[in-house]
């Protein structure tokens, strides 16, 4: 049954539902809607949005029904607009609380009628159930508000210009899961900028528990180019790994991990040794057709002979990373401990002290992958710029 979200929050519970808006008590047979919000986790619906690729509802709205789509998204884009000249917080209201309820019909019922048009024309992606799991994980991330104290950053002209872009941002991460070609993640402007934080303001992301613990893979796409390879992961550093393998022990560790990079990322590198051991050609050969490529977690992405190697090992990374963080954010539902946020392949946990005895097996579920068992750096601080070092 069709239906449109009248919020995403948790507990901001209404629908509009064949030309009714229903509240608090949701039928149980609500099959098919717009996108994702929280209060409708654990139903089996069908998100349009997903299979559109995260286009807008003004960018797939069909011909004949963009004059009436026009008219509702610029009436509801000055309620919007209006509600941030007075200040009105919409995370602290519901938005239907705030909008007069026939103009929020009007709404609902267009976009009924574009959702209805997606569903029927675009085809379900084979990665559908990938992009959920990380739009879930997205969406609860948004509902957490940072702990931000920038009390004892030290101010220089540097910093004071970083800090204004901060201050000037929500202190809440709101994720864009189709920022990138590759699946990688943005954020979305006017959010918190995690992605893009300089190392100098990182002391003034605090925990809400008692410390953040980082989960990072070791060298991790070049792990996944062993992986694609059909190749085991070897149980330690990987760029150890590789001096004394590819290089025959000759570099150091920083020149080995230099010159595999310098390898890995520029597709015409000549280096015979690193061609032994990571054979792009064969990787090229079994994921890219000549026009796009389309990895082992079904993401297909358009792209030229020079981008395609580089598409698949970055794309395949993110993909995997995502698949670690959704076991661990299952794992963590019933916990106190909660995951802060993600930047790239680093997994950011808000951790409680009293949850120890579940850290090795957070260590190891994040570790063990499709690809076999990746070695986990793990680092722990009392902010997000002290992290240090920690061995289990």
């Amino acid at each position: 049954m069709l239906f449109q979200a009248l919020d995403d929050k948790q507990e901001c519970i209404g629908i509009y539902l064949d030309g009714k808006l229903i509240f608090d008590e949701l039928p149980d047979n609500l099959t098919k809607t717009w996108n994702y919000s929280k209060f409708l986790e654990d139903r089996d619906i069908e998100y349009a949005k997903l299979y559109c690729s995260g286009k807008t509802l003004s960018e797939v709205c069909p011909e004949h029904l963009k004059e009436r789509w026009e008219e509702a998204n610029e009436r509801m884009k000055a309620f919007y607009r209006s509600f941030m000249e007075a200040k009105v917080s919409l995370r602290d209201n519901c938005f239907f609380d705030l909008v007069p309820e026939r103009h929020l019909m009007a709404y609902c019922d267009i976009k009924d009628r574009i959702t209805d048009y997606v569903l029927r024309n675009y085809e379900k992606p084979k990665n559908y159930d990938h992009l959920l799991s990380t739009l879930k994980i997205a969406t609860d991330i948004k509902t957490q508000n940072l702990d931000i104290d920038a009390s004892k950053v030290t101010i220089s002209p540097k910093t004071r210009n970083l800090l204004k872009k901060v201050r000037s941002s929500d202190t809440y991460v709101n994720y864009n899961i189709f920022g990138t070609k590759t699946g990688r993640l943005t954020t979305i402007n006017g959010s918190f900028p995690i992605l893009t934080i300089k190392k100098e303001l990182r002391t003034m992301i605090k925990p809400q528990n008692d410390c953040f613990l980082e989960l990072d893979f070791n060298a991790a796409e070049l792990r996944t180019v062993l992986a694609l390879l059909g190749k085991e992961q070897p149980p330690i550093d990987l760029h150890k790994w590789n001096n004394k393998n590819a290089y025959k022990g000759i570099l150091t560790r920083e020149k080995a991990k230099k010159r595999i990079f310098a390898w890995l990322y520029n597709p015409n590198s000549k280096d015979d040794l690193s061609e032994k051991f990571y054979d792009r050609g064969r990787i090229k050969e079994n994921f890219f057709n000549g026009k796009e490529i389309e990895t082992v977690f079904n993401r297909k992405i358009k792209a030229d002979d020079y981008h395609a190697f580089n598409y698949i090992i970055q794309s395949t990374s993110s993909d995997l990373f995502l698949e670690q963080v959704s076991k661990v954010y299952n794992y963590l539902k019933d916990k106190k401990s909660n995951i802060a946020f993600m930047i790239h392949d680093s997994l950011i946990i808000d951790f409680d002290r009293n949850e120890l005895n579940s850290l090795k097996e957070l260590v190891k579920m994040f570790s063990q992958t499709r690809f076999g068992e990746y070695l986990v750096n793990l680092h722990v601080g009392k902010d997000f710029g002290t992290m240090k070092e920690w061995k289990l």
